[in-house]
């Protein structure tokens, strides 16, 4: 009769346990220690002209496009003028939260003259920041 009881009771728990599994992709996928995003350019609080190019660096981590599952990898979201203030959902792709889904390092950017903020968020193959987050500081440029 006991050995019965235990069967019943982990057989009650198991679609507990299953259905957990798909909320454990909503933290997002692991960074490795010491991964990090930075801009090559451009560089905190210079002037740039209102065209110009950003180029991205990653460290401890590799770039693939989204959609790809690989470890260790992810793709970069470049934020305009804004600050991601839920880590732990999907980024979202409009003209302030820019996607470079191919794996891209680098995209042309065109600005209004004025100051701007620039950011990079490296996000999963979800377009979910990674869990910690790899994130690069936050710069202001001068658009002449």
């Amino acid at each position: 009769m006991n050995r019965r009881r235990t069967i019943l009771k982990y057989a009650l728990a198991m679609p507990l346990v299953w259905s957990a599994a798909p909320l454990a992709g909503l933290a997002g996928t692991a960074s490795p220690p010491g991964a990090q995003a930075y801009f090559h350019y451009p560089l905190d609080g210079i002037h740039v002209p209102q065209r110009f190019t950003v180029r991205i660096g990653l460290k401890e981590m590799g770039v693939a496009p989204a959609g790809v599952v690989r470890p260790s990898t992810g793709h970069h979201h470049l934020l305009v003028d804004t600050e991601l203030k839920d880590l732990t959902k999907a980024i979202p792709s409009d003209y302030n939260h820019i996607h470079l889904g191919n794996g891209q390092t680098e995209v042309l950017l065109t600005l209004m003259p004025g100051p701007h903020t620039l950011q990079l968020v490296l996000g999963d193959h979800d377009h979910v920041p990674h869990t910690p987050p790899v994130v690069s500081k936050r710069i202001t440029i001068y658009v002449r």
